[in-house]
């Protein structure tokens, strides 16, 4: 499996979600077939957590592409995104769901409630506690992988039919068709 270079996240969040698609999410010895992303454009895009410029919460955003940044929600949930495009531009992509491939005991652990195998990471919030991601692995390199946290290319083709539609989850810029995912794939999320 070959890790995917820092060029591939160096470029616009809505080139980059469709193609990390098939790409594996690595976290530890737990990995996931990519079957869902959204991308976030950053100060042109009011959804964005960059939208009103750098924080502490997202400065990872404005650092450099192909690290991982990983916040939480609603006072309940981490959910992870990869950086992308140029250092202080504030782009990522939503890592919405996962195919398990490994780590499958670990992921059942994690996520007692499951009670199938396309519950373990069908959703951003799932994604992150089936593969133990938390805020301390906020700025986690995905390229090199020294983290222990890397998104990598197995050689898997890209999916045959890809569906485009709105963004889910939010509340404001609704109308941006800047979500993907793999058409009659099962682990997708729901709406």
């Amino acid at each position: 499996m070959a890790p995917l270079e820092r060029d591939f996240f160096r470029r616009d969040p809505r080139e980059v979600a469709p193609e990390l698609l098939h790409k594996v999410l690595v976290a530890g010895p737990c990995r996931g077939l990519i079957v869902e992303t959204e991308a976030y454009c950053g100060p042109a895009d009011p959804a964005s957590h960059a939208f009103r410029g750098p924080t502490r919460r997202n400065a990872t955003m404005f650092g450099p592409p192909g690290h991982l940044y990983v916040y939480f929600t609603y006072g309940l949930h981490w959910c992870a995104n990869a950086v992308c495009g140029a250092e202080g531009e504030g782009l990522a992509v939503l890592l919405r769901a996962l195919r398990p491939l490994s780590g499958l005991e670990e992921m059942w652990t994690r996520r007692p409630a499951a009670r199938r195998q396309r519950d373990l990471c069908s959703g951003p919030a799932r994604l992150c506690q089936a593969l133990a991601i938390d805020g301390s692995h906020d700025g986690d390199d995905l390229v090199s992988g020294g983290d222990g946290t890397s998104i990598v290319d197995d050689g898997m083709a890209p999916p045959a039919r890809v569906v485009r539609t709105t963004r889910v989850g939010i509340s404001i810029a609704t109308e941006e068709p800047w979500r993907w995912y793999v058409a009659d794939d099962e682990h997708v999320s729901r709406r």
